[in-house]
């Protein structure tokens, strides 16, 4: 019954889409988005939403910016309205006055959203459209009011639950490994044959998360290596002489590339349960694994270092794992947690800084962001917990030994 209630339904929004391009060609985005929030008609709805969509896809960046402001200016709430409702919710605390209220407080930008969602394909295209809005509203701070409701949105429909953990190999789909090609953005892939050797090998793994409605567009990705003991540079991880080893011999697996893919899903965070999921699967999997490290950038090291006027050695001589060290425990932002994105990142995560090397990335990207030096973030599976709960409470940075003294010999020599 669901088959032919869908190839009917398809039928007649076919039937009334081709007779309402007539009516709806004349129209504005803005008029055809309100027409879409007026709608009860379930067909007649998912046509004027392919309207909304396909205007949008035509527009210009002049023709985007008109339509945030409208979303802004005109979608957003009606503040006499929140009172009114929830004057009388305090009255009189019923399930129709509480309804009254919900209504009122939630932007109706909220609901064309939810609207436009419902078009198949369309959850990819709002995620192109926050895109932009983010691009805007570097020169249009303004528009950041509809940005919370994307955001408040897409951290709903982009919940744990609904994500799909695939992994990637050489016999993925052609399409998935070009992407893995182009949103890699930690170390760069510049060809199928540096590909290959990411994800063919069989002392190297690679998993992407998926959104049932973007099957084909990752929305993040790890990329790990199998390996006995802790890689302390990249160059070696990504050698094509290396010695490539059996799966079921190694004992650490290292995560040395993690890549968001969608610009539009930007702080919609993905990588704590990427990690957490990909930890599971190998320890199922790889029952000998016993140490779960990354292998990191330190991004922000150089521009640290410039902005302080600290000076930072250029060889790989220990003075410069101790200002790595230092800058990793000590270099803050104004509300306490770490200067650099990756390091806030992983201690988020309940991760502990446990080691810090020179010259473990000596590409150019690697060069001008940290002088070469990379770090080691272990994922100690008995201390993720406590590790986090520090870090979120009092932004404690959880750090071994080892790179607690680093950082202490580079204080004193700076004091």
């Amino acid at each position: 019954m669901s088959f032919f209630s869908d190839l009917i339904s398809t039928v007649f929004e076919r039937q009334y889409r081709s007779a309402s391009e007539r009516d709806h060609s004349g129209r504005s985005i803005e008029e055809l988005s309100e027409a879409l929030l007026g709608s009860s008609g379930e067909v007649s709805g998912m046509t004027l939403a392919r309207h909304v969509l396909d205007r949008y896809a035509e527009l210009d960046d002049d023709g985007k910016h008109a339509f945030f402001a409208f979303l802004t200016d005109q979608l957003g709430i009606d503040a006499e309205r929140v009172r009114t409702t929830l004057a009388a919710y305090e009255f009189a605390p019923t399930k129709a006055t509480y309804r009254a209220f919900l209504a009122a407080s939630e932007a109706r930008r909220q609901e064309l959203a939810r609207r436009l969602n419902q078009v198949p394909g369309a959850t990819g295209r709002l995620v192109e459209m926050r895109k932009d809005l983010l691009r805007l509203m570097r020169d249009a701070p303004e528009l950041a009011v509809v940005d919370l409701d994307f955001r408040h949105l897409f951290a709903s429909w982009f919940n744990r639950g609904f994500l799909v953990l695939r992994p990637i190999n050489w016999d993925s789909p052609a399409g998935i490994l070009e992407k893995i090609i182009a949103y890699e953005a930690v170390h760069e892939i510049g060809s199928w044959q540096e590909l290959r050797g990411r994800v063919q090998p069989e002392d190297r793994r690679c998993f992407a998360f998926f959104h049932p409605t973007m099957p084909n567009e990752p929305l993040i990705f790890v990329e790990v290596a199998l390996t006995r003991g802790i890689a302390s540079s990249v160059q070696g991880v990504l050698s094509d002489k290396r010695d490539i080893i059996r799966a079921d011999e190694a004992d650490t697996a290292v995560f040395y590339s993690i890549s968001n893919c969608q610009d539009g899903l930007a702080g919609i965070s993905f990588g704590n349960s990427l990690i957490k999921q990909v930890v599971a699967d190998l320890s199922r999997e790889l029952p000998g694994l016993k140490t779960f490290i990354t292998l990191s950038p330190i991004p922000g090291l150089s521009r640290w270092v410039t902005e302080t006027d600290t000076k930072l050695p250029d060889d790989t001589s220990e003075q410069q794992r101790q200002r790595a060290a230092y800058y990793l425990l000590k270099a803050k932002r104004g509300d306490g947690t770490p200067f650099d994105p990756v390091a806030r990142f992983h201690l988020g995560n309940g991760a502990l800084v446990h080691a810090v090397h020179a010259g473990a990335d000596v590409s150019e990207n690697g060069l001008a962001q940290s002088g070469g030096a990379m770090v080691n973030y272990l994922y100690d599976l008995s201390l993720i917990t406590q590790n986090h709960e520090r870090y979120a409470s009092s932004q404690k940075i959880a750090a071994s030994s080892e790179v607690t003294a680093l950082a202490k010999a580079a204080q004193k020599q700076t004091a």
